[in-house]
């Protein structure tokens, strides 16, 4: 077993950090080896279970006992640093912290927003955005990927999509990057830039509506006399753009790097464009971008895969390892990249009532991009040793910081 593979421990708990991180796919392979679920201790020393196993993932994404409602756990996160029960800004407006009856209510308005119609209409424009990106590389031939194509792309179509007028795009870019870097110091200022950024809009389409998605949200909001807050309103925007376009951008970036450390794969990719959307769904179980599932919660005592969780416990699912945990086809190794394997299963979506709603769009957006840009790139190769990449190294999104490539335009 290599030095990387070695995963480290705290007080009986595994520490999922940033080496853990950079390493993920690695360690969470250790992990599997030796069972389905794992103490761990996360950001700020929070203390809990991480799950690493395919079919305990679906148990615990559905377990009625594990909520997001973390009152049980009100003692230890105080501890931890973490105020309950306080307005603070936050992504989604409780969505994503919140349970039925409030979940439903939350995620009825903001489902509008990915319907299948909806996202099929924006195919023409994303497949224009990824041109004018590949038209506007660098000539010298050399460029950072996630700076010049992954980012930019997935973040124009949310910015158009809720009608973020172009002078913003570049702080929305920025402000979006940064908000799920839990541990960075720009994550605070990050969030309020972006959340007073839509409340700015939100208040600026209240006054002169446009055919916008925030515009129709404020009409919802307004039509059915407040039973959406203000700040749930904002919250909701905050969380569109992290469901349509954070966890895309890195979705691309890990989808690439796959396929430049996979030549392979690469060249069976260009020559046969028809395996593009089983291809995507690979690269979700491959290495998705969204590698853990935010906190829930024990309602009361549960046991889950043989270990006892008590009341106010906290559980993450690893959907990255689940990936590779999964119930293949016979004669596929899971551990490997393979464009054509039939029915690549995963959670990268997560699974039941928490499915990310962004998922329709974001299968679209990588698929458009990717078949761009090996079609318009014909030559593209990695400009700096795979180790030296640096990943992003706290919070649920994986993905590389940067990543410097070669290239020839066609």
């Amino acid at each position: 077993m290599s030095t990387r593979e070695q995963c480290p421990y705290r007080d009986g708990a595994v520490v999922i950090d940033s080496a853990f991180k950079a390493d993920a796919p690695a360690r969470y392979a250790r992990l599997r080896r030796s069972g389905p679920i794992h103490p761990a201790e996360f950001h700020l020393g929070l203390k809990g279970w991480v799950v690493v196993g395919h079919d305990l993932a679906r148990e615990a994404l559905t377990h009625p006992a594990l909520l997001k409602d973390a009152t049980p756990a009100a003692e230890a996160l105080a501890a931890a640093g973490y105020v309950l029960h306080q307005p603070r800004v936050g992504l989604g407006a409780r969505m994503m912290e919140a349970d039925p009856p409030e979940h439903t209510r939350l995620r009825r308005l903001a489902s509008a927003a990915f319907t299948p119609r909806r996202t099929a209409e924006l195919a023409p424009r994303i497949e224009r955005i990824a041109h004018d990106l590949i038209d506007a590389l660098p000539p010298s031939g050399e460029a950072d990927l996630v700076e010049a194509f992954n980012a930019p792309l997935p973040a124009t179509v949310i910015a158009e999509l809720l009608g973020i007028p172009r002078e913003h795009h570049l702080a929305f870019r920025r402000w979006s990057g940064q908000a799920l870097q839990v541990s960075s110091p720009e994550h605070r200022p990050a969030l309020a830039g972006l959340h007073g950024l839509l409340a700015g809009l939100i208040a600026d389409k209240r006054r002169h509506p446009q055919d916008d998605l925030l515009s129709a949200l404020v009409a919802v909001r307004d039509e059915e006399n407040g039973r959406l807050s203000e700040e749930e309103l904002v919250g909701t925007a905050m969380m569109l753009v992290v469901a349509g376009h954070e966890s895309t951008v890195n979705l691309l970036g890990n989808a690439v790097l796959a396929l430049l450390r996979h030549p392979e794969q690469l060249r069976l990719l260009r020559e046969r464009p028809g395996l593009m959307p089983g291809a995507v769904e690979e690269f979700l179980r491959y290495d998705t971008s969204v590698e853990r599932s935010t906190s829930r919660y024990a309602a009361r005592d549960v046991i889950l895969g043989g270990v006892p969780i008590p009341r106010g416990g906290m559980v993450v699912v690893a959907l990255g390892s689940a990936g590779h945990d999964a119930p293949h086809a016979a004669g596929t190794d899971p551990a490997l990249l393979d464009v054509t394997r039939p029915n690549p299963r995963h959670l990268a979506f997560g699974h039941g009532i928490h499915y990310c709603l962004g998922a329709p769009l974001a299968r679209l957006e990588t698929a458009i991009a990717l078949r761009t840009l090996l079609t318009r790139v014909p030559e593209l190769e990695l400009a700096v040793p795979v180790d030296s990449l640096d990943w992003i190294g706290s919070g649920i999104i994986r993905g590389v910081l940067s990543l410097p490539v070669r290239y020839r335009v066609a």
